[in-house]
């Protein structure tokens, strides 16, 4: 049976902050924001050009929501591919995101880093040479 990548999801402590980072940090497309009283969660989707980020806040007061600890081998993580991870990372020590692990390179394969939201949830950023 083929299967496609609908969406990866992360678990957020404030949508809101969370939103002002994947967009205006990481420069993602904003699809979509809920709130969905029915089931006490939040919800936002970007676009990642072959499927979706979501990233989900429980609105229950009750839920104590802990970031996950950043330790390698940093799983789980999402990997977004850029064209020059030199320059990207550039670009985000200049936004100020801290770099968690990073550029790494095996020759003539590939490069990349990682970095982490304002949760922990991490992010890498790989470019295949």
């Amino acid at each position: 049976m083929p299967f496609k990548l609908d969406h990866v999801a992360f678990q957020v402590s404030h949508l809101e902050t969370s939103i002002n980072f994947y967009k205006h940090v990481l420069g993602l497309e904003l699809l979509s924001k809920t709130i969905d009283k029915e089931h006490n969660e939040a919800f936002a989707y970007f676009d990642l050009k072959g499927g979706k980020l979501e990233l989900l806040q429980s609105l229950d007061p009750a839920t104590d929501f802990q970031p996950p600890e950043i330790r390698p081998p940093y799983c789980p993580h999402l990997a977004l591919a850029v064209e020059d991870l030199d320059q990207h990372a550039a670009e985000l020590a200049k936004k100020g995101v801290r770099i968690i692990k990073g550029p790494l390179e095996i020759p003539g394969m590939v490069k990349w880093l990682y970095i982490a939201d304002p949760d922990n949830n991490i992010i890498e950023f790989v470019q295949w040479l």
